[in-house]
């Protein structure tokens, strides 16, 4: 009797999983810890991110960067990202494919019902592991904002908040910028 094929026998699954998730027609995915998610915002959701991009747009032009959702890729890992906005140099956004969370500026992570603690915690955890210098958490279901900075091996070692929406936060260099924060508010 003829034995079953053994399909993970000299196969990067790694690699065949994210070449899979970048060829998945219509919608745009993600992989969160091996598991295919599909990228579907709500307009609250998009009206967030875009209240963050229009304050930082001119600073990041400024700077000579770019901010977007492009993927993000963490080799070594079964994790490929889209966050609603990455900052990243304009040379490496320039006919660039995925980059990596150490090639940006900073990554705004925006949550929903459905992805809550997905931002709060494993992505917040991957990004310091694959150092992206600064990672802004916008909590929607909390109402708050936390900014984390110092990436490690064991996580961000500073953050600034949570802060209720409102307040007013200071993204650091080289932003040198106020974020207002005031019209995150769904209500």
């Amino acid at each position: 009797m003829p034995s079953a094929p053994d399909y993970g026998q000299g196969i990067d699954s790694e690699r065949a999983l994210k070449f899979a998730v970048q060829r998945i027609r219509g919608d745009r995915a993600q992989i969160i810890e091996g598991i295919i998610e599909p990228v579907s915002p709500t307009w609250d959701h998009e009206r967030a991110a875009r209240l963050i991009r229009r304050q930082i747009e001119d600073r990041v032009d400024e700077i000579g960067c770019v901010e977007g959702s492009g993927n993000l890729d963490l080799p070594g890992s079964s994790n490929w990202y889209v966050p609603d906005i990455a900052v990243v140099p304009e040379a490496l956004a320039k006919g660039g494919g995925a980059l990596l969370p150490d090639q940006t500026l900073l990554v705004v992570e925006v949550t929903s019902e459905s992805n809550a603690e997905t931002g709060r915690v494993v992505k917040r955890r991957r990004y310091a592991e694959y150092r992206a210098p600064l990672y802004l958490l916008v909590d929607r279901i909390e109402g708050s904002v936390t900014l984390f900075s110092e990436p490690g091996d064991l996580g961000y070692t500073r953050a600034d908040g949570p802060h209720p929406f409102g307040v007013v936060l200071r993204l650091p260099d080289p932003f040198g910028l106020d974020l207002d924060t005031g019209g995150l508010s769904p209500a």
